[in-house]
């Protein structure tokens, strides 16, 4: 019967452990996510004054 116990303990320490770094990635993960999201609109807005240069330079070519 104690060898049961121990036997179940043991393996709810390691469930909890198991939480614990999930909890941890998760955070990382969900840090990451934000980082990605902001360089995500520094590169869109980028890219938008880019496209307003691009058509800007366009439109004073010449007709062909």
């Amino acid at each position: 019967m104690n060898d049961e116990l121990a036997a179940l303990e043991n393996k709810v320490n390691q469930v909890l452990a198991l939480c614990d770094a999930l909890r941890a990635e998760n955070h990382r993960l969900r840090e990451l996510t934000g980082v990605l999201e902001n360089e995500k609109a520094e590169l869109n807005e980028r890219m938008t004054t880019a496209r307003m240069r691009l058509e800007g330079l366009m439109d004073r070519l010449p007709p062909e």
